[in-house]
């Protein structure tokens, strides 16, 4: 049986070991899928020894994706722009890294109905969470993308380093009076109960709000953005679900379903609140 694992650290909260094998049963697939705590400076130790064993690949989540990408010998362009990896692949010898983020949030929005193509999109922050969901935007060809970040001049670096035309910067308070179709809340305001201090005029009727961070309730973003009028809000499960299968595609060849796993996994945050 081919092993996997996810490594972090914080790891007891992470979600991908259910979700890998329901993907596993539901596909046919002979794998193993743990989870392992990391301590700090002990990352490229634990994932030689895990190569050794035979581990066939990972996931990796905070605070390792960029060591992650120091440890690859071959690195997909989308993992080299975000530059950070949370898919590592052990084969013949190499370790060879990929960011499936992005496109598990392309998926989930495209899953959802979401319009991309020729949409006007805010992204709110200019992080790793940002960074690494640009590309796969823009290769859906929306009309535009504005950057907006507490740190004016991160975003600003984002928009020279992806060098498209489309991509413009601001800071919170200076978006005025524009609304945009689609905003993307990629801050980690919502962990810490709160939203980012933009303009409620940036949400029209037709916007779609949507927070990569998830809960068994509404978001602090997503409960404002619908008192504000949103058309849909949607949180970032269905982002965790789908990136999971594109690591899993990556790894095995075959692309998993994600509709009844994500259903599966939203039960399951639920029933967890319920019983605490």
């Amino acid at each position: 049986m081919d092993q996997y694992c996810v490594y972090g650290n914080p790891i007891e909260q992470s979600r991908s070991p259910f979700i890998h094998q329901m993907f596993a049963q539901d596909t046919d697939q002979p794998i193993s899928y743990t989870r392992e705590y990391v301590e700090l400076g002990e990352f490229a130790k634990t994932v030689n020894h895990f190569i050794a064993n035979g581990g066939k690949g990972a996931n990796v989540t905070v605070p390792f994706k960029e060591e992650a990408m120091a440890l690859c010998h071959q690195l997909s362009n989308r993992a080299k722009l975000a530059g950070a990896v949370n898919t590592l692949s052990f084969i013949d010898g190499q370790i060879i890294g990929d960011n499936t983020d992005g496109i598990g949030l392309v998926a989930d929005l495209l899953r959802n109905n979401v319009p991309i193509s020729d949409s006007k999109i805010l992204l709110l922050g200019a992080g790793g969470a940002a960074k690494g969901v640009i590309l796969p935007l823009l290769e859906q060809a929306p009309d535009s993308i504005t950057i907006a970040n507490r740190t004016v001049s991160k975003a600003k670096q984002l928009c020279v380093q992806f060098n498209n035309n489309i991509l413009s910067y601001c800071s919170f308070e200076s978006l005025g009076e524009q609304s945009f179709d689609l905003i993307i809340n990629a801050t980690s305001a919502s962990l810490s109960g709160s939203i980012p201090p933009i303009s409620a005029k940036a949400i029209s009727k037709d916007t779609i709000c949507y927070d990569m961070v998830y809960g068994a309730e509404l978001t602090p973003f997503l409960c404002w953005a619908k008192q504000n009028g949103a058309k849909q809000v949607f949180d970032g499960l269905g982002m965790l679900v789908a990136q999971a299968a594109e690591s899993f595609f990556i790894w095995r060849g075959v692309k998993p379903e994600v509709t009844e796993v994500l259903a599966a996994v939203r039960a399951s945050i639920h029933l967890e609140v319920s019983d605490t």
